[in-house]
């Protein structure tokens, strides 16, 4: 069974359930903390090829409210790619990574009883 990556924030309750759900059910895993860790563009790249970059931009995120209009407009595929690199919190959470694919959600990730 291959490890299970879980990207996030140490902070943010929504990636801290998902770990301790995954930890409950004995998976192996990995936090990759966003903050402390880092994102790169490649690493990136391949979540918003998996998930989309629209799917992956929080919008309600306070980091987004707190953007001035000047930063978050025009809005396309590069630029809320430079945003997401500057601002990771930008990033809905957790994303999960199993053997290569890409989840967004715990939900999304384990299966529906």
């Amino acid at each position: 069974m291959s490890t299970l990556i879980v990207y996030g924030i140490a902070s943010c309750d929504a990636c801290r359930k998902a770990r301790q759900t995954l930890e409950r059910q004995g998976r192996a895993l990995r936090f990759h903390d966003l903050r402390a860790d880092g994102l790169d563009h490649a690493l990136l790249e391949r979540m918003e090829s998996a998930l989309g970059w629209e799917n992956l931009l929080n919008r309600r995120s306070t980091t987004w409210r707190e953007l001035p209009e000047s930063e978050r407009t025009p809005l396309d595929r590069t630029r809320a790619l430079e945003l997401m690199l500057e601002h990771p919190t930008l990033i809905k959470r957790p994303v999960l990574e199993d053997s290569g694919k890409f989840h967004l959600g715990l939900s999304a990730y384990l299966p529906t009883p």
